[in-house]
């Protein structure tokens, strides 16, 4: 059995209060469950927006090392370890800039752990060590897109979806292909729109990318595919290329699940073998869970979902 969690994003009572309601007590020795094979997977971003990042890598590392979880790196993960090492390079300076908008989203983590302490290195190692995907025999877990091309690189590149010291590096440069499949895998594929064409999100910012529902079989229009536009009216009514199709996740794939999207309202399948889990728990949203029980062969009905803070299911 597994207890599947997305993005906690640094809410520690939101974690605490969901592990109760699953069934998992907390000892002197840590949290434990007496269910013989009873596994927690979790879908990354541990860390930002929440006051008790420290707490929450604390619980989901002393899990994961005592053989009672595993866990994928998210997008924050990423950009932390980026963030937090130095660029060798002529440049200099960080991997990832320390600029304004940077340390605004990196903030909460950094009123914890400041960069280059001994506490604060210990932690960005341990996010090295964690893989970019997880498949077991019946279901696949990453935090934002499982797409097969990038996932075969991986698994040749890496064997276990863990970067090297090396693939690190290059995970910070566009353009390199490591770089590529860390963004698609973490952050999930985003396209261009035909010349002409343009929307302004939520905050009324002008975009001419759009953020790609990959977890459709077979999208062939542009407001079929794309995400987080206010106005669909604003997308082209022309097909999508073929190269944007082929991003779909086959409906004959493994059960995956992810987070990372910051879904809002009632929990709903994403597709028959596709379920977000992100609920939108680094906000006031609630954090919640998925039950898989071994022998499950598909996700036809959304079951063993569990929510938020102490007390509350």
């Amino acid at each position: 059995m597994f207890d599947i969690i997305p993005d906690i994003h640094g809410h520690a009572d939101k974690l605490d209060g969901l592990l109760e309601t699953l069934g998992w007590t907390r000892s002197p020795a840590g949290w434990r469950n007496d269910e013989p094979g009873r596994e927690i997977v979790f879908l990354g971003d541990f860390i930002d927006r929440g006051p008790e990042n420290r707490r929450v890598v604390s619980t989901v590392r002393s899990l994961v090392e005592s053989g009672k979880a595993r866990a994928v790196l998210g997008n924050h993960e990423l950009n932390a370890v980026h963030f937090h090492t130095e660029d060798r390079g002529p440049a200099g300076g960080y991997l990832r800039p320390h600029s304004e908008k940077n340390l605004r989203q990196h903030g909460s983590f950094l009123a914890e752990l400041p960069v280059g302490t001994a506490e604060t290195r210990a932690v960005i190692d341990w996010f090295k060590t964690l893989p970019l995907y997880i498949e077991t025999p019946e279901f696949r877990a990453v935090h934002a897109c499982w797409n097969e091309g990038v996932i075969t690189h991986l698994m040749a590149a890496t064997q276990t979806g863990v970067l090297s010291e090396e693939q690190w590096i290059r995970a910070a440069y566009p353009g390199d292909t490591v770089f590529e499949w860390a963004e698609i895998t973490t952050k999930g594929p985003e396209v261009v729109l035909p010349d002409g064409y343009r929307f302004f999100d939520k905050d009324g910012t002008e975009r001419r990318h759009v953020r790609v529902k990959w977890w459709q079989d077979g999208p062939t229009t542009w407001p079929e595919i794309a995400m987080s536009v206010p106005d669909p009216a604003a997308l082209p009514t022309s097909p999508v290329p073929q190269k944007v199709c082929e991003l779909s996740y086959p409906a004959t794939a493994k059960p995956v699940f992810f987070g990372h999207y910051w879904l809002t309202g009632n929990p709903v399948l994403q597709a028959p073998n596709a379920l977000c889990l992100d609920y939108s728990a680094g906000k006031e949203g609630p954090l919640l869970a998925y039950r898989w029980h071994s022998g499950q062969l598909s996700m036809e009905r959304i079951i063993g979902i569990s929510c938020c803070a102490r007390g509350q299911q």
